[in-house]
């Protein structure tokens, strides 16, 4: 096994950036955001540091996924369904049969993201990118939180 780590760059936090980002969503699947996160890195002049991205709901998450082949969002769209169908029995349906699964995958899936931004970039592998999981079965608007905290241009 061979390890290499690479060269250390190091950054004086000299700015913290926030913005919100609405997203409208068509139903269950993913949308992808990551232009317009890097829009906003650019935006904010950012160069070195750590960008937060947050879901400000709980029936909605955050993931970073392939973003070359769309049959794998297709997928884990129906693997997320397996996990927590909406015939599973569950007690809470006041907002529909829906509800209660989005809730569980947004527990799996996760409502917050750090990556690090190397050089004003998004520092993602070559087929990754940022996507809001929508789990309701309507469209909906969505609010993204976006924070850069690190060094400017």
């Amino acid at each position: 096994m061979s390890v290499e780590l690479s060269a250390i760059v190091s950054a004086v936090p000299e700015s913290i950036a926030t913005a919100s980002l609405m997203v409208a969503t068509s139903g269950p699947g993913f949308t992808e955001i990551t232009r317009e996160v890097a829009g906003f890195l650019a935006a904010a002049k950012a160069t070195q540091g750590i960008l937060l991205i947050f879901m400000r709901h709980t029936s909605a998450s955050l993931v970073i996924q392939e973003n070359a082949d769309p049959d794998v969002r297709t997928d884990l769209v129906a693997a997320l369904a397996r996990l927590a169908p909406e015939d599973g029995g569950w007690v809470h349906d006041a907002e529909g049969a829906d509800d209660m699964p989005a809730h569980v995958k947004t527990m799996l899936t996760g409502v917050s993201l750090h990556v690090p931004v190397r050089d004003g970039t998004l520092a993602l592998g070559t087929w990754q990118g940022v996507y809001v999981a929508e789990h309701r079965a309507r469209p909906h608007r969505r609010e993204v939180v976006l924070q850069f905290i690190g060094s400017t241009s």
